[in-house]
């Protein structure tokens, strides 16, 4: 069976930590999408972390086995 293609545009939106894990920023973030309050605007500054299945799906779109 030959090798996936791994996916160009998976490759830029997430990254892979050290430890394996995926990170990305958080969507609703570009123009025109200001925050409800100050929380929400906050919140939306830290990395997002993806787990379980979509993790696993997205590593192997990525070429990561």
């Amino acid at each position: 069976m030959p090798k996936m293609k791994s996916k160009a545009a998976i490759k830029k939106r997430f990254r892979l930590t050290k430890k394996g894990k995926l990170k990305s920023s958080r969507p609703h973030r570009g123009h025109q999408h200001a925050p409800r309050n100050a929380k929400h605007g906050r919140n939306k500054r830290s990395a997002l972390v993806i787990e379980g299945t979509w993790a696993k799906l997205l590593k192997r779109m990525m070429g990561g086995g």
